[in-house]
């Protein structure tokens, strides 16, 4: 029998659903037995949440300090054939809870040798977070072998009004008679991922190992290379702010609201101006670095396929 665990924390409920569909291909088969573990912080983040506190997750979202976890129902010595790791995107890094579980002991037990599966939930901008997300297993010695990412059906544009829009009010919208759009991945895109579950299926019941090659021509990612350079841009930022804010004390500290209101400032003036500027020149250079740019979208498609 061969034996799959996946990994999730979900605030919306959106990424729960994501991996329902995903593992729904799997989880009724004789010959394969699906574990899920909802890993827990100690202390959760609430949805949707207060402004202050959003903002103040920043530093120590893009720093991966690890949150306190709740005890697992895991041992550490199981034995699985499969790890489907389901995580959402905070930050521009992967969220806290899923850093405090792959920091833990168990995940150095669990993760060690074993094939993974990343599946990402979140706006259009994934590929950093899918970076320090790499970063994170190859230290655990696990073996990435796909990655999904679903994004906002809103787009790039219309995403940065509505997921702020969602993750502050609890509500998808559409807001303002339609102005803001509907956040969140589209329904069609989370059922459609049942597709990933079935090519497991498949590959198991031809007697076939689980390889890189695993997820390739099933549209598992798509690399918007325009905002590839805008995202190294806003992490280099949030490193800078996020080590100034940490010297000014631990989370929620009153000493770092005086220095939250000036970042917001500075990350909406960066928005409007930077990133528009950045998408613009990208275009213009196109014509010169498309070499480059195939290159750069390979290689943060990979081990997909983009």
């Amino acid at each position: 029998m061969k034996k799959i665990l996946v990994i999730h924390y979900s605030q919306s409920g959106q990424l729960s659903s994501v991996v329902e569909h995903f593992t729904q291909p799997l989880v009724n088969l004789p010959d394969i037995s699906v574990t899920f573990e909802n890993i827990l912080p100690q202390h959760d983040y609430p949805f949707p949440w207060p402004f202050f506190r959003f903002l103040d997750t920043f530093p120590e979202s893009v720093y991966l300090d690890p949150p306190p976890m709740q005890p697992s129902s895991l041992q550490g010595d199981e034995d699985f054939d499969l790890i489907i790791l389901a995580y959402q995107v905070w930050f521009l890094s992967p969220s806290l809870p899923t850093t405090g579980f792959l920091k833990s002991p168990l995940a150095a037990r669990l993760l060690k040798d074993k094939p993974v599966i990343t599946l990402i939930a979140c706006r259009d901008m994934w590929l950093m977070a899918q970076e320090e997300m790499k970063k994170l297993l190859t230290g655990l010695d696990a073996h990435l072998i796909g990655n999904v990412a679903l994004v906002d059906e809103a787009g790039s544009i219309g995403s940065f009004l509505a997921t702020p829009a969602w993750v502050l009010s609890g509500d998808k919208g559409p807001h303002l008679g339609g102005l803001i759009p509907r956040a969140g991945v589209s329904d069609n895109d989370i059922v459609c991922c049942q597709r990933f579950g079935q090519r497991i299926v498949d590959t198991w019941a031809r007697g076939e190992p689980l390889e890189r090659d695993l997820l390739q021509g099933l549209n598992a990612v798509r690399v918007n290379e325009t905002l590839i350079a805008s995202e190294k841009t806003a992490r280099r930022a949030f490193l800078l702010w996020g080590k100034l804010l940490r010297s000014l004390g631990p989370s929620g500290s009153i000493k770092r609201k005086p220095v939250l209101l000036i970042y917001v400032v500075f990350l909406g003036t960066m928005i409007v101006t930077v990133v528009p500027l950045g998408i613009v020149l990208k275009k213009l250079l196109t014509p010169l670095t498309k070499k480059r740019i195939a290159q750069q979208k390979a290689y943060f498609g990979e081990p997909s396929g983009s």
